[in-house]
């Protein structure tokens, strides 16, 4: 007996929609790759960024960042052992030369400021006593030269007297020789009193310029010693600013142990740090913007650090002595320096990962603004965010400047949303 097999022809019918189906979806695929790789890709304009080709003037700049710096900075260490007994000012404070800015303490330093004090008075009491002794010996030294002096005067006139006498008998030879040799005697020991009198002047004048150097000596002690005392009290020593504060309440201080940084004002420096690939571009006397965020200050390049440090240089920028109330010490701050003037040449601002004297390939967007295609653009020389365009390039020109290296394609559309 013959069976009709009808349930295969059916399922071959419902198998025909999901094949139909199958190759739509490789169809839309294949549509949508050959799409994109014949210029195809759309971009949203405001995921783009876009430069306009100019032409003009161009300031070769290098940008930097850093932070003013006092051009004038004192730093106040301890002289001597001493521990903090009061904290008076805090960084930050605007200082005058008398300023105190750290009272310490040191009780060795008042003994010895007491016990020079007490030498010294000694030393001044020994020289009066000295000065009083010695005007007794000269008194002592005119009342026998004195009486040396009076009996000379007599023997003088004796002598006299006796040579009118001798003649006539009337005083003998031997008593006029004798008169004649006590005379000389007198005479000889009165020229020796002044010798010896003039002599002691002299030894004692020495002695009291011995003892007044002495005492010129124990005053200098006692100034070293007072200074020591008055230096506790630790002052700013110019008008500027308290930039750093390095010690505590109670702490102890060994000698030569800073103790704060007193920095000016008004004369600042900046000291800005540029990429070492671009530091061999400047030099000294190169004009400099700094920005302080609210304010812009001309400078001038006044050193170059030939350091290099995480691929970093150092520049110093010397301010002008005006500056803005903005300008403070230790403030942050972005530098521009100015390199070079580039005359009457075609630019546009630097696209992404564009190199300075390099070939490349960039979209240049059609008068529509809705698509762009890739051409070939020679860069020159580069001025901060700006470049140089040698080729490829005429004013007014619109570029995307936005990196899109990883686009194969060569056209863009660019949509509006």
């Amino acid at each position: 007996m013959d069976v009709k097999k009808t349930k295969a022809k059916q399922s071959k019918l419902k198998t025909m929609p999901v094949i139909g189906g199958v190759t739509v979806c490789l169809i839309a695929a294949l549509t949508w790759y050959v799409s994109t790789q014949t210029g195809g890709t759309s971009v949203k304009r405001n995921d783009m960024l876009f430069g306009t080709v100019k032409q003009g003037d161009l300031q070769v700049e290098i940008e930097g960042y850093g932070a003013l710096r006092s051009d004038k900075q004192v730093l106040i260490t301890s002289l001597t052992n001493a521990t903090v007994q009061e904290i008076v000012l805090k960084p930050g404070a605007l200082v005058t030369a008398d300023s105190i800015v750290v009272q310490l303490a040191n009780p060795e330093l008042q003994q010895e400021v007491d016990s020079a004090v007490r030498e010294l008075s000694q030393r001044k009491g020994n020289l009066r006593q000295l000065k009083l002794n010695q005007r007794r010996e000269i008194l002592n030294e005119s009342a026998t030269f004195a009486e040396l002096e009076a009996r000379y005067e007599t023997a003088k006139v004796k002598l006299e007297a006796q040579s009118g006498l001798v003649k006539s008998g009337i005083v003998s030879a031997l008593d006029y020789k004798d008169s004649l040799v006590q005379e000389a005697q007198l005479k000889k020991r009165l020229n020796i009193h002044k010798q010896r009198t003039s002599a002691l002047k002299l030894v004692n004048q020495e002695a009291i310029n011995i003892q007044q150097e002495q005492i010129q000596q124990q005053q200098g002690q006692l100034d070293i010693a007072q200074n020591r005392l008055d230096r506790l009290t630790v002052k700013a020593g110019f008008n500027g600013v308290l930039q750093r504060l390095s010690v505590e309440l109670g702490q102890s201080l060994a000698a030569g142990q800073e103790i704060a940084l007193i920095g000016s004002v008004q004369d600042l420096i900046a000291l800005v740090r540029v990429p070492q690939s671009k530091a061999q571009q400047i030099f000294i006397g190169q004009k400099a913007i700094i920005d302080t965020r609210r304010d812009k200050i001309v400078g001038t390049v006044s050193r170059i650090d030939p350091v290099v440090v995480e691929n970093t240089v150092e520049v110093e920028i010397a301010l002008p002595d005006q500056l803005p109330a903005s300008a403070r010490p230790q403030l942050s701050v972005d530098a521009v320096i100015v390199t070079d003037v580039l005359a009457n040449i075609t630019y546009m601002e630097r696209p992404v990962n564009g190199k300075a004297n390099s070939d490349t390939r960039l979209f240049r967007v059609d008068d529509s603004n809705n698509y762009a295609m890739r051409i070939p653009v020679k860069l020159g020389k580069e001025a901060g965010r700006y470049i140089e365009i040698i080729d490829g390039g005429k004013v007014n020109d619109t570029f995307i400047v936005s990196d899109l290296s990883l686009l194969k394609n060569s056209e863009l559309t660019i949509e509006n949303f």
